[in-house]
């Protein structure tokens, strides 16, 4: 796909992957539209990819609120701004037990990323298909594949983000529309920052996946947009973890059962 003179929407675009993404694209010739729900900082990546004589503008939204993502698409329509790539990065949750997780955190961790990749992909799609042409890329976490204990809510949000991404692929065969889902390993993000004691619940055993950074992530999405990618996953252990899990998915159970926060680590 060439990125050369395309409009580009990223969501979650203000830090992490979201940010570095937005830069990438810029960098490739992308015009790009950067949505989260931070005015200020969002501000501060387009005045960052403008100095590198990128294009890009800021849309402070609250992705999980259907009807204040309608109405910023009724202006982006209104002003002929149709993306033809879209890359859903948004991202919240913390890793808690069923027990420690409200309802109300349950529905914003599936709000945001699950609901906010349906409520923005909806909304392009009418223009995609209509060009016959268009990317959408969902970025989701390992635990979408792999699950782990004391991590329940987060580990349904990203299922549910997974499950979607691939009956949106199989809704989509023969439009000219495409359809891929990026899965990264730990990201050195602010993420972590924002969630205190995270990593203290995530198993042993993926201290064996070498840490990757926002903009090896950004790498990744342009890789999959170029190539026509359906699947990316790196870094390469990560794609082993993945491998394993396949051929032995019991072994795998046991694993992170093994190494992983259960209730009897906290007994």
């Amino acid at each position: 796909m060439n990125l050369r003179g395309a409009t580009a929407l990223v969501t979650g675009a203000s830090s992490g992957i979201g940010a570095a993404t937005a830069r990438a694209l810029a960098r490739h010739g992308a015009g790009v539209l950067l949505l989260a729900r931070t005015s200020r900082t969002l501000e501060s990546v387009v005045s960052s990819v403008r100095r590198a004589g990128g294009q890009a503008e800021a849309h402070p939204v609250d992705l999980s609120d259907a009807q204040a993502v309608d109405r910023l698409f009724d202006v982006l329509d209104a002003r002929g701004l149709r993306p033809g790539i879209v890359v859903n990065s948004a991202g919240a949750g913390r890793w808690l037990f069923t027990e420690e997780t409200s309802p109300a955190e349950m529905v914003q961790q599936m709000a945001v990323p699950y609901f906010a990749a349906f409520y923005v992909t909806r909304r392009c799609l009418p223009a995609m298909l209509a060009a016959r042409a268009g990317h959408i890329v969902n970025v989701n976490s390992p635990v979408a594949r792999i699950g782990w204990p004391g991590a329940a809510g987060y580990s349904a949000a990203r299922h549910a983000l997974y499950g979607y991404t691939h009956a949106l692929r199989l809704d989509l065969h023969g439009t000219g529309v495409r359809v891929t889902s990026v899965i990264p390993g730990r990201v050195s993000s602010e993420y972590f920052d924002r969630n205190p004691g995270v990593l203290e619940r995530a198993p042993r055993a993926a201290n064996l996946i070498p840490t990757v950074t926002p903009d090896q992530v950004a790498k990744a999405v342009i890789y999959a947009l170029q190539h026509k990618r359906r699947v990316v996953v790196l870094p390469f252990m990560l794609r082993l973890f993945f491998a394993l899990n396949a051929a032995a998915p019991r072994l795998m159970e046991w694993l992170a059962v093994r190494t992983g926060y259960g209730h009897a680590s906290v007994s």
